[in-house]
């Protein structure tokens, strides 16, 4: 100010405005800054990143893409959290296994009636790849239903293998076992209330077995996956 008369700052200073940073952050000290992208559909996370990574690579090597010293770039956020899940899971899910065979022969005392059991995890196996597939055909439910599409309703499209893909596998070995105990169990009990000697005896008591439980076991599956379904299909919706 010259005598309480006060000075316009563009007489002092030349003003010039410039696109920055909302905020500055920083993280062990270094200056931070995010780059935020997705990826279209029918790509999985980790693919994308990789290809990204050789990209980048390949392009600095021949010069395209200089990158000043002092400044480095690393892929983190959703991409990383998958990396960490997947080694958690290459240690939980073959220890989850061993534990459902661990169960089946703790409840049978029999290693072969355990292995029966549990060979129906790798049909049920087989058959989560197959339907991952039929999820990605656009013919595969695509009908109306009360005037709703059955694809837009349950949200069917491509499906990568991910955590949550994974996590429902465990889950579904649980249902695979289940209804092999349930029907193991009884086809045990017929065959020491009726001690079958020859072929003829041992397949009409499976197949007593076989009428008597395959509804439980169905009801038990088909409740756990429209459960499944619903939960999943309200969890995205809310998403």
């Amino acid at each position: 100010m010259e005598k309480g008369s006060p000075v316009p700052l563009g007489e002092l200073v030349d003003i010039r405005y410039e696109q920055g940073p909302q905020v500055i952050k920083s993280e062990d000290t270094f200056l931070v800054g995010y780059v935020l992208f997705d990826k279209l559909d029918g790509f999985a996370e980790v693919d994308v990143v990789e290809n990204a990574q050789a990209l980048f690579k390949k392009k600095i090597e021949a010069g395209e893409l200089i990158v000043p010293k002092g400044i480095s770039y690393k892929f983190t956020g959703t991409y990383e959290n998958q990396l960490r899940a997947e080694k958690t899971l290459s240690v939980v899910v073959p220890l989850a296994l061993l534990i459902i065979f661990l169960i089946l022969y703790f409840q049978f005392k029999s290693v072969s009636t355990s292995l029966m059991v549990f060979s129906g995890i790798t049909i049920a196996f087989a058959g989560g790849f197959i339907m991952i597939w039929l999820y990605g055909q656009d013919w595969f439910f695509n009908f109306n239903l009360f005037g709703e599409n059955m694809r837009d309703l349950f949200n069917m499209k491509t499906i990568n293998l991910s955590v949550a893909v994974w996590v429902g596998f465990i889950a579904l070995f649980g249902i695979a076992t289940d209804d092999g105990v349930v029907m193991a169990t009884y086809l045990t009990q017929t065959f020491d209330r009726e001690e079958p000697t020859d072929k003829k005896g041992i397949r009409l008591a499976t197949l007593e077995a076989a009428g008597k439980r395959i509804r439980p076991c169905l009801m038990t599956t088909v409740t756990t996956i429209l459960g499944t379904i619903t939960h999943t299909h309200f969890y995205r919706k809310r998403k």
